[in-house]
């Protein structure tokens, strides 16, 4: 139980946890819901994480209600289908509100946000897909070429239930291996013949340089105490000029991205099983309780909750 207290020392409420999930409220003694039974709960946010036969995919499926997503971005795809309820995104300075039935498109490096357009929450299944997936198998041609697709949400009953399909058979752990061979190709190739193209990749200038070469710098020397002075150098840019080129090109501040950067990989690091400890220092965490309580603040979930196969 968690009590709280007024400054004169009387108490103003209550808080009983059952198993992590708060049970009871109460203020001033007084109930504010109906204790839950044992293996029932009030409505919180619930999130998992695991990977697939596929080291280039991996699943997610969550029932938000409370958690709100800030501004941030994915070094993958991220393809989010929604099963229930209604969310609410910022996605390049226009707000989208995505229903039951209908699939989000987010792109790699590109700004958004996220919560739920209810109070009685959404509920989504996710695909997160490495790009170099979609290179290799749509065997491109071009180290520049890349996946894109014609828009942001789509409504397609057939490619939804799919993809919904392929979502639930990738998370069986007893799939045979000519299965896992053959089922993301045959369930994602609705989606890209009928929404998808191939384009060559755009280059965001930062100075001299483009961001894709300040990522590539960053990711090899994540574990680093990157200055502001170095990444200005290397774009032949001033400190000055670095930071606001950089918010104008990207929605953030160089500190604030690589933070993110850091999130990221260290997201990849720990589905490949690497130890909590050896992720928060090659990602550049002082320990693994600060990386511990970045990674739940980001993504709902401990780094020790992210399931493999």
């Amino acid at each position: 139980m968690i009590v709280f207290y007024k400054t004169n020392g009387a108490r103003l409420a209550t808080l009983e946890v059952f198993d992590d999930f708060f049970t009871t409220v109460s203020l001033y003694g007084v109930p504010l819901c109906m204790p839950s039974a044992p293996g029932t709960h009030i409505i919180m946010d619930k999130v998992r994480y695991s990977t697939t036969p596929h080291q280039a995919i991996s699943l997610i499926e969550a029932d938000y209600h409370e958690f709100a997503f800030e501004r941030h971005y994915h070094l993958d795809f991220h393809l989010g289908l929604i099963t229930q309820g209604q969310q609410r995104f910022l996605h390049q300075g226009t707000h989208h509100n995505v229903g039951h039935g209908e699939l989000v498109i987010m792109p790699p490096d590109e700004l958004h946000d996220g919560r739920s357009l209810l109070d009685s929450g959404y509920q989504v299944r996710v695909f997160a897909i490495e790009p170099e997936w979609f290179h290799q198998t749509l065997e491109l041609s071009k180290p520049s070429d890349v996946m894109s697709f014609d828009r942001l949400i789509v409504s397609d009953q057939q490619v939804f239930a799919s993809l919904t399909q392929l979502h639930q058979k990738l998370a069986q752990p007893d799939l045979c291996q000519l299965a896992k061979d053959c089922l993301p190709y045959e369930g994602f190739s609705g989606l890209v013949s009928r929404y998808g193209a191939i384009k060559e990749k755009d280059a965001v200038a930062l100075g001299t340089q483009s961001l894709a070469t300040l990522k590539e710098y960053l990711l090899a020397n994540l574990d680093q105490a990157v200055r502001l002075e170095q990444l200005a150098t290397l774009c032949n840019l001033t400190p000055t000029q670095l930071q606001r080129h950089f918010k104008a090109r990207t929605g953030m501040t160089p500190y604030a991205w690589l933070t993110r950067l850091r999130l990221e990989q260290g997201m990849k690091l720990v589905k490949a099983g690497l130890p909590g400890t050896d992720v928060a220092h090659q990602v550049g965490f002082y320990d693994q309780a600060h990386f511990t309580k970045a990674f739940k603040h980001t993504y709902g979930v401990s780094p020790s909750a992210v399931n493999s196969h």
